[in-house]
């Protein structure tokens, strides 16, 4: 339907390192003729060609530490990976309520691994935030067949030391994902008169005993106090209330926003 010297046009442009996209609106050609243009003059030179992925564990790019460990802590809570035959993806569920969480996930996504596409997809009461490609794998080894809580889940030594480095940064992400900070209150007798007192507190809920106890132990690595809270759903709960305790978290991670 096109021409020769359309084509050849075409794909000396492709040579030069022209884009698909910018060729197809130079030539007014369809994108995927561009595409399919590009994959036979491959052909004939006997080039392969791989698609890039970005994968800091199985190729030479970087790996930002400081958000890895934040993004460890949102797959540990709200995360999962789709890892199929057709289909690879990395899902982090984000309540409506948190417009910045939902913005800090995806861009934690695109630091980690640069070359996949992210998107959001709304859902009743919360977004998912997408980003496709089979080597999300390869950065969380925890993922399996299942639910994370019926089965093990353990830290890689690597992932320990860069959680190790980055302690508050990996907690940040557990509470974003399956935590909260909310102000509890009590009433006290003084002087005859019922007074109200308030005050700040952080929990952390997960159905998963391995992910509760990477967080407490995290949290004593920090100096955070915490203890046991009660629960009577499946998830198990803890609370860190002492003012102490509290202030460093209000230091270092803060409420959702």
């Amino acid at each position: 339907m096109y021409d020769h010297e359309t084509r050849e046009q075409a794909v000396a442009l492709l040579r030069q390192g022209v884009t698909n996209r910018v060729v197809a609106e130079r030539l007014n050609v369809p994108r995927g003729t561009i595409g399919w243009w590009r994959h036979e003059d491959r052909k004939r030179r006997g080039e392969t060609f791989e698609r890039p992925h970005g994968c800091p564990r199985c190729a030479d790019h970087p790996l930002d530490h400081r958000t890895y460990a934040y993004l460890l802590g949102l797959y540990l809570g709200d995360g999962h990976i789709i890892s199929k035959p057709k289909q690879h993806h990395l899902s982090i569920f984000c309540a409506d309520d948190w417009p910045g969480l939902i913005q800090e996930a995806e861009d934690a996504m695109r630091k980690v691994m640069a070359m996949p596409k992210v998107k959001r997809r709304q859902k009743t009461g919360c977004v998912e935030v997408k980003s496709y490609t089979q080597h999300w794998t390869c950065m969380f080894p925890q993922h399996g067949k299942g639910k994370k809580h019926d089965r093990h889940i353990a830290l890689e030594p690597w992932q320990q030391q860069i959680v190790d480095a980055h302690p508050w940064d990996f907690l940040r992400g557990l509470i974003h994902s399956d935590g909260c900070r909310i102000t509890n209150w009590t009433t006290r007798m003084i002087g005859g008169e019922c007074k109200r007192y308030e005050y700040p507190r952080y929990f952390f809920t997960n159905m998963s005993a391995d992910i509760l106890r990477l967080c407490t132990d995290t949290l004593d690595k920090v100096g955070v106090e915490w203890k046991p809270a009660r629960q009577s759903r499946g998830a198990q709960n803890i609370s860190v209330a002492k003012r102490s305790s509290v202030a460093l978290m209000d230091q270092h991670i803060g409420p959702k926003y």
